[in-house]
């Protein structure tokens, strides 16, 4: 999404996908430059130079509510003082069946 992530609330009803949804598949050892790289493939937005990508994992929580957890940020020409460029999903919690936000700021 530009601008910020999406609400909790957009991901209740699974089979309802969000209209800006993007289905990549991946592995847990992918970091988040590489998934930097396939934004940038598929979002225009992505490619500017003073782009930022902020990353948050949207899973249930113990009660079934959806949680939006912010894990991450790049930037779309690989500077930056404090990225997480280098970190991978599975460093950072992600489970199979999380959904992953991506935020172009």
């Amino acid at each position: 999404m530009i601008g910020g992530h999406h609400n909790k609330e957009n991901f209740q009803v699974r089979g309802k996908e969000l209209k800006d949804e993007v289905q990549i598949y991946t592995w847990k050892d992918a970091t988040l430059c590489d998934l930097t790289d396939l934004v940038k493939e598929v979002a225009p937005a992505a490619r500017r130079r003073d782009a930022k990508l902020s990353f948050a994992f949207v899973y249930p929580d113990k009660n079934g509510r959806f949680v939006v957890r912010q894990v991450g940020m790049t930037h779309s020409n690989g500077n930056g003082r404090r990225s997480d460029k280098g970190k991978a999903l599975a460093e950072l919690s992600f489970q199979i069946g999380d959904y992953l936000d991506v935020a172009i700021l």
